[in-house]
């Protein structure tokens, strides 16, 4: 059970005093030629300011991703309308895009309305526009829908803006400890917690259509146990506990069926769950340790975590005929694995030369190249389009979430403004 204990030490590491967490972003690492894009601030005509500044939120998006610049000093205008828009003076400038918009507020309804355009400056053409209406607690979910379509029309790649994160926080009071499992914007922003416990809680793992997550607790004896987190209710559903370790659940891409450890014969390997009838499935029967289930894209097959090799590595199951393939075989440790959205990439947890990083398997070359640049590195999640993947790790013995991007170019991280933060798990696209 050595190895088994390592790779639980990596999630569930023992967190300093911190208060709720809020966020915010440096860039440590960026494409070197970054399109430029001009936002103007979106007009608006109503009595009070509102409380969300789009064109703020667009850009921080568009930022984020490394890709994308704002230009260097003030903007030369603030156009509402396209006849205001005269492409000479932006050609001055040198923006290669530029977006303008407007907010109305419907007399009746009272909901808000966003208008707004991409140009493309050098070519002088409006390559997209749109009009998004929603209420006023919506508004930022708006301007990330502003910067996902902006986003797809600029790079050809759907955004993942108005996605959410989920993450545990750890929070020392003088009643004792209190674990918090906490989900916010993918920018983290609208922090949210959603459970609490005076144990750890690990492994959060969304559902395919974003609005459960699944994940498991500790008891004050250590027994572990796998709950469900409805995001839109509150509701907290609680699995069947069976004997032994019950842990590291993982949602099926269909939502029928839940992967997870059990240790009910002695020795930890992977069940699934029909979530229906409550009916589980042993499909790893090995002496070595098997964990961290994980599904790929159709459903099909299954990454683990195991030790049959000796030292945990990256296996994959296939579900049909139960064949078992290892495909890591570079580094001393390899684990906590996903399946990037299209199955072109698996991203890992990677030790080498007693280090810890985030790396990316090419599924087709077999390839596998280091994303991160920090140590300690942990819990891996990739963005629903694929680009760009949240992991936790370490900045002055500080626990922080960071972000790379599955090329390698881009970097960033996201510490909390108080305290320390573990285990972070991207949702899908949200229904």
């Amino acid at each position: 059970m050595r190895h088994l204990t390592t790779i639980l030490a990596l999630v569930a590491v023992t967190f300093a005093p911190m208060s709720f967490a809020e966020f915010r972003f440096v860039i440590t690492k960026g494409y070197d030629q970054a399109t430029e894009v001009a936002i103007t601030n979106f007009c608006w005509d109503g009595e009070r300011i509102l409380p969300e500044d789009i064109s703020s939120i667009v850009y921080s998006d568009l930022e984020r991703t490394g890709q994308f610049k704002r230009p260097s000093g003030p903007l030369i205008a603030n156009p509402c309308n396209p006849e205001d828009v005269y492409f000479r003076d932006w050609r001055l400038q040198g923006p290669d895009y530029l977006v303008i918009g407007n907010i109305e507020q419907d007399s009746v309804t009272k909901k808000y309305i966003v208008n707004y355009r991409l140009y493309d400056v050098f070519r002088e053409m409006n390559i997209h526009h749109a009009r998004i209406t929603g209420s006023e607690n919506q508004l930022r979910d708006m301007a990330h829908m502003v910067s996902d379509a902006i986003y797809e029309k600029m790079s050809g790649v759907k955004g993942a803006f108005n996605t959410k994160l989920a993450y545990v926080t750890h929070n020392r009071t003088e009643d004792g400890p209190v674990y918090n499992l906490e989900i916010s914007d993918a920018d983290g922003h609208r922090q949210k917690v959603i459970y609490k416990s005076a144990q750890s809680i690990i492994s959060p793992a969304w559902s395919a259509d974003g609005r459960n997550i699944a994940f498991t607790t500790f008891s004050e004896k250590g027994r572990t146990s796998i709950k469900i987190a409805n995001r839109i209710t509150g509701q907290i559903t609680s699995l069947p506990s069976y004997k032994g370790i019950n842990s590291g659940a993982a949602f099926s891409p269909d939502g029928k069926s839940l992967a997870f450890v059990n240790s009910q014969t002695g020795n930890a390997d992977i069940y699934v769950m029909n979530l229906e009838t409550k009916k589980v499935k042993q499909l790893t029967s090995h002496w070595a340790i098997d964990t961290e289930p994980s599904w790929s894209p159709d459903g099909k097959k299954l990454l683990f975590t195991s030790e049959r090799g000796g030292r945990p590595q990256i296996y994959q199951l296939t579900l049909d005929t139960g064949a078992v393939e290892r495909l890591t075989f570079e580094g001393s440790f390899n684990a906590r694995a996903h399946y990037s959205s299209d199955g072109k990439h698996i991203v890992m947890v990677h030790q080498s030369s007693g280090v810890f990083h985030v790396a990316a398997l090419n599924t087709e070359t077999r390839e596998l190249k280091v994303l991160s640049e920090t140590d300690l590195d942990e819990s891996p999640s990739i963005a629903p389009n694929g680009t760009m993947l949240i992991y936790a790790t370490q900045q002055k013995n500080k626990g922080v979430l960071a972000w790379a991007s599955l090329d390698g170019e881009i970097a960033s991280i996201m510490p909390a403004e108080r305290g320390h933060v573990r285990e972070p798990a991207w949702s899908p696209y949200l229904r």
